[in-house]
């Protein structure tokens, strides 16, 4: 799942957005945020990061990345297991603490911050993480958590993985990176969860310049402009589905579901949809996504659909339908047509794991000027492909002809000698 944001992200990749007008389209007037959520609990004492003790090397680290952090990240720091030292797992689970407030950088004074920490207390990664969204919240820059621990959530049953995928079903546009500083297969497992369940990264840290280089390159991340996806709500039926424009959105489809969404077309134009919908949690092997493009009345125009065998941890598919030029003889206007966009998933899961909140789902819209020929529009299956097609079926046909006639009078011409 690592890899589930970057295949997400490239869907959209050349997609050209109406100007002013694109679903999910970045503004610029709000800056990115970014909140650096440290593990400060008893483990971070150990010494094992380059001869010196992990808390030692986060704060190093950090000292660096607060030097480093560019004018236009509004940055805030977290802690986790800073304050209580006592045996009451209740109140162990409560300790957490902003640090810093998420806003403009005073270096100086978040750098006093952090030489004020020292490792304490217990691990509440679940209740860390609830917070920091809080700490986030506002605004349509993007929003980053930025999460660095030593070992796992002390806090079960609140699951951070189930954390995770509640902020990302908010549709709020937050991301999280996890940081682990011990190469532990149960941490490591349990981090890789946490970032897959917002399109985040995983990255397992022994030394500390791998731990400065990583968070800094995380922050440096945040300032570069980005589509933030707009949240949305398909619904069981196409007559109450929302109206989506070209744009990136976001949606939860339970197991089995079925979401529909609509999309105006005018005449001559094309409309172009794609949907990737990504396991962040275990699946069964077989599963897959269909996508269909219906009208009002439910006839099927044209479908996508992909199946996955486990090996991946995104399923994706799209279309294309191109609407012909016809006039609407009332109005002597372009016709309009209303398509209808169904999204099926066939995910299925274990006994024990949990089916809500539903997959995170990614959908594109795009409606651009159609083709131009109306030939093209009428055999958008193939594109220009139908007229490859048709030329190597006439060359064939000629070919043959010629190598008939040079056979005959090759054979005639061998029994008159």
């Amino acid at each position: 799942m690592a890899g589930a944001l970057a295949l997400l992200a490239a869907l959209t990749a050349g997609i050209a957005f109406p100007a002013g007008a694109a679903a999910g389209e970045p503004t610029g007037q709000d800056a990115p945020k970014v909140d650096l959520v440290l593990d400060v609990s008893g483990s971070m004492r150990a010494r094992d990061i380059d001869g010196q003790s992990r808390m030692a090397a986060a704060k190093q680290a950090f000292n660096e990345v607060l030097d480093a952090t560019p004018e236009e990240v509004q940055l805030g720091i977290r802690t986790l297991g800073a304050d209580y030292a006592g045996d009451d797992r209740k109140e162990g689970c409560k300790d957490t603490a902003q640090l810093y407030p998420v806003g403009p950088l005073d270096r100086t004074e978040a750098k006093t911050a952090v030489a004020t920490l020292a490792p304490t207390g217990w691990t509440p990664i679940g209740p860390a993480l609830l917070q920091a969204a809080d700490d986030l919240d506002g605004g349509d820059g993007s929003k980053r958590i930025v999460l660095i621990s030593d070992g796992e959530d002390t806090c079960a049953p609140l699951d951070p993985c189930e954390v995770a995928r509640e902020i990302a079903a908010k549709g709020i546009g937050l991301t999280i990176d996890t940081l682990g500083l011990v190469p532990n297969a149960k941490l490591s497992r349990q981090l890789s969860c946490i970032a897959e369940a917002t399109g985040g990264t995983y990255t397992s840290i022994e030394h500390q310049d791998e731990l400065t280089d990583r968070v800094n390159e995380l922050v440096d991340r945040a300032a570069e402009p980005v589509v933030t996806p707009v949240a949305t709500e398909g619904a069981g039926s196409c007559d109450k589905a929302p109206v989506l424009r070209s744009g990136l959105y976001t949606d939860r489809e339970e197991f089995g579901q079925q979401r529909w969404y609509r999309v105006e077309l005018l005449a001559g134009q094309e409309l172009r949809a794609s949907v990737s919908v990504a396991a962040d949690r275990a699946v069964r092997p077989d599963h897959g996504v269909l996508m269909r493009a219906v009208t009002v009345h439910g006839r099927e125009i044209v479908r996508g659909e992909a199946t996955g065998s486990g090996r991946t941890d995104v399923a994706s598919t799209g279309l294309r339908y191109p609407k012909p030029e016809i006039d609407d003889d009332d109005s002597g206007k372009p016709a309009a047509e209303t398509v209808c966009l169904g999204v099926t998933t066939s995910f299925s899961a274990d006994a024990g794991v949990k089916t809500t909140p539903g997959l995170p789902l990614e959908l594109t819209v795009d409606v651009v000027d159609g083709p131009d020929d109306a030939a093209d529009v009428a055999s958008f299956g193939l594109g220009r492909g139908w007229w490859l097609l048709g030329a190597l079926i006439v060359t064939g046909f000629l070919a043959g002809l010629v190598w008939g006639w040079l056979s005959r009078w090759r054979v005639a011409v061998w029994r008159t000698n």
